[in-house]
């Protein structure tokens, strides 16, 4: 157990997972001999194999994440294992240390790298599906990289698209990105004084658990002043974070080591109630960022949802 090589192909987790964790702490990387996750496919974690202990790759990029490492490429061993690799990560800032706007980390991020969110993102477009030509209102907009995926659920629509966020440099990045977009240097507690109009569709993904945004304030100004009968919200709900570039799943809280979901699961309760009380049908989905989706009762829930 002490060799850089940790031959714990046949071992049990209860066993393998605080043997891992030791190493990481003591020399930030360790190599697994492991059992060939592809010569198991079909069975369930933890069934016997020749070459050992079966757990799919999922068991792998979990535990990685769980002990935040990243999980290199993988080289075969021979005899139906494998060695794969788990290397510590850096100690970095989150990528909103300084700030949403063009010039910090976050402007590197592109949620759409997520196949879970832009699955997602696209499934609740449609749900919302607004018409040919409709009035569309993102809230946060930042460098507007979430705006694509209207293309990718609507390819035959356009739409009148409007950004609203506090920081000027990511506005600018969003015109440059979505030249016809409208852009609006706007605080959102300030919408129920605004000329913003109403619109078929309002997004706003990562916002409502901003500080200084009370969620049921700013939901009764949306429904109040800014859809159309017909509209449809989808609110996004970050149930993750990024370390050292790498999405790490689980919703973190101020001074706590471990995700807790609780205020993130509130939130999303909060919302659906609040929503169904005043008529809409809501579908919560996702993963890394969970996706409240609002239509108005009466609308019919569209077929085809999927990519």
């Amino acid at each position: 157990m002490h060799d850089s090589d940790l031959k714990f192909s046949h071992y049990p987790m209860t066993e393998l997972l605080p043997a891992v964790r030791r190493a990481l702490l003591d020399r930030g990387e360790v190599t697994l001999t492991i059992a060939d996750p592809d010569a198991g496919v079909g069975l369930y974690a933890g069934e016997i194999t020749p070459a050992g202990v079966h757990r799919p790759w999922s068991t792998w990029t979990d535990l990685a994440d769980l002990l935040g490492a990243h999980l290199l490429t993988p080289e075969r061993a021979g005899e139906g294992l494998v060695r794969v690799r788990l290397r510590a990560q850096a100690h970095s800032a989150d990528p909103d240390a300084a700030g949403y706007g063009a010039q910090g980390d976050w402007a590197r991020v592109d949620k759409l790298e997520d196949p879970v969110f832009l699955f997602t993102l696209v499934e609740a477009l449609r749900r919302a599906g607004p018409p040919q030509g409709g009035r569309v209102l993102s809230l946060g907009v930042n460098a507007g990289r979430e705006l694509d995926a209207l293309a990718l659920a609507f390819p035959a629509r356009s739409f009148d698209v409007h950004g609203v966020d506090l920081d000027a440099s990511a506005l600018v990045a969003a015109r440059q990105r979505h030249p016809d977009m409208m852009v609006h240097e706007l605080d959102v507690t300030t919408l129920p004084q605004s000329s913003l109009g109403r619109f078929d569709l309002v997004l706003a993904l990562s916002l409502l658990q901003s500080p200084g945004i009370r969620q049921d304030v700013l939901l009764s100004a949306l429904w109040r002043h800014h859809l159309t009968p017909a509209g449809g919200l989808v609110l996004g709900y970050p149930n993750a974070r990024y370390r050292d570039g790498t999405l790490s799943y689980g919703a973190r809280v101020r001074n706590y080591r471990r995700p807790d979901l609780s205020l993130m699961a509130a939130d999303v309760t909060d919302a659906r109630r609040r929503l169904q009380r005043q008529g809409f049908k809501v579908f919560v989905t996702g993963k890394y960022e969970v996706l409240v989706t609002a239509i108005p009762s009466e609308a019919t829930t569209p077929t085809g949802l999927e990519l």
